[in-house]
């Protein structure tokens, strides 16, 4: 399976620490060595860099690990293929628009069976499931919202009830953001951590490198990270509980709530029926 990182904070920060330790993952320290890639937010803008080839190899992925860009929410992914060929235009992050902002998504996972109707407002470029997944999600909130982009509560509070529909159907971790704030979906492997004064030294566990971060940091600095594994080995991370979808923003974990699969609607009934309708 894929691996995800993700950062979330109050002020713009570079994320070469954390990226360096999950470069190595791609083909290194770990097997994940079917291409990689990573979104800045920056205004409404979004830098993103993509590679077919593996992150521990990539001149790409050097560029970006000696790179200090500051931004406050960052989307990683390093793949290994279940679904699509090996290919740029099957690799993580996908971007789209929506209600003028741009949408990042990374999924690890593998839901074989998904199989829903687009009515073609968004469409996948590659052939995986992950992009197939991020069409749908975009269209069902386009759905139930209009043009008009809702309230951050009120956004989480969709994603959710759509992330439920799928969840437990088949392994379904994610990453979303829209340069706002962050969505994590755990559906069997997701951690976190919140660093904040006072700031201490942390060390990677796919490299031997440690950062005193109260070096680079201001006491009123917040900066969430998440990721399927732990990059550090003497940190307190948070195991997020599988089954669970997440909110940060500004650097918090601001709200959080299970997800459990309909007991009646399956991916099948997905696959025959609209998205989330107006009013539902």
């Amino acid at each position: 399976m894929c691996q995800l990182l993700g950062m979330n904070c109050n002020t713009p920060t570079d994320i070469c620490f954390s990226f360096s330790g999950f470069q190595k993952r791609g083909g290194a320290t770990d097997v994940h060595a079917d291409g990689w890639g990573i979104a800045f937010f920056e205004g409404k803008g979004v830098r993103l860099f993509l590679d077919p080839q593996p992150s521990a190899q990539s001149p790409i992925a050097e560029l970006v690990r000696n790179y200090p860009i500051r931004s406050l929410n960052v989307v990683a992914h390093i793949r290994k293929a279940t679904q699509g060929v090996v290919s740029l235009e099957n690799t993580h992050p996908f971007i789209r628009e929506l209600w003028g902002r741009y949408w990042i998504f990374a999924h690890n996972g593998n839901l074989p069976e998904f199989d829903p109707a687009l009515d073609g407002s968004f469409l996948p470029v590659g052939n995986t499931d992950s992009e197939l997944i991020f069409c749908w999600l975009l269209q069902s909130l386009r759905q139930r919202f209009g043009n008009l982009a809702p309230p951050r509560d009120a956004l989480f509070a969709a994603l959710h009830e759509l992330t439920c529909r799928i969840a437990g159907t088949g392994i379904f971790n994610y990453l979303l953001s829209n340069g706002d704030c962050l969505f994590a979906h755990c559906s069997t492997e997701l951690a976190h951590i919140i660093r904040r004064a006072p700031f201490a030294v942390a060390h990677l566990k796919d490299e031997d490198v440690s950062l005193d971060f109260s070096e680079v940091t201001t006491p009123n600095d917040r900066v969430a990270v998440i990721a399927t594994l732990p990059l550090t080995d003497n940190e307190p991370w948070v195991t997020m509980r599988p089954g669970s979808l997440w909110m940060f923003h500004e650097g918090e974990a601001v709200t959080h709530l299970d997800t459990i699969a309909s007991p009646v609607r399956s991916l099948a009934g997905i696959s025959h029926s609209e998205s989330l309708t107006p009013g539902r």
